[in-house]
């Protein structure tokens, strides 16, 4: 496990329910394992945004994570981004889903490296142009 830079980012994962946690954590992991594999991500900012981990790349869109009312943990993207449609469209009815906004989970072994990692890997890049 990758140490919190920020302690106050330590104390909100440590606040959170223990299965809420164990999600959001292995979520965390997913994230800065996929940003050290994006140069174009760097630097990676690890902060709290409304009061919940979040993340942030230069030039990419937010992402946090957190409980949810209708599971145990999510990832949250910025609801007004193209990145819900996107996600769904490729890979169709594999996740619940809260609209444009998160993606839902109730255990950790529902978190896929391939397909959160690509929409982990597009927040960190929204707003860099294609490469080409």
């Amino acid at each position: 496990m990758t140490q919190f830079d920020d302690p106050a980012v330590a104390a909100a994962y440590h606040a959170l329910p223990e299965g809420t946690r164990a999600g959001a954590l292995a979520l965390r992991q997913l994230i800065l394992e996929t940003a050290t594999s994006l140069p174009r991500a760097q630097p990676l900012q690890e902060a709290l945004r409304w009061g919940q981990p979040a993340y942030l790349a230069p030039k990419g869109s937010t992402i946090r994570l957190g409980g949810h009312k209708a599971a145990r943990f999510a990832l949250f993207v910025h609801c007004q981004s193209r990145l819900m449609g996107d996600f769904t469209s490729a890979f169709p009815g594999e996740d619940r889903i809260d609209g444009n906004r998160a993606v839902l989970f109730d255990d950790p072994d529902q978190i896929d490296a391939t397909r959160h990692g690509w929409l982990i890997a597009r927040a960190l890049t929204y707003h860099l142009p294609a490469k080409g």
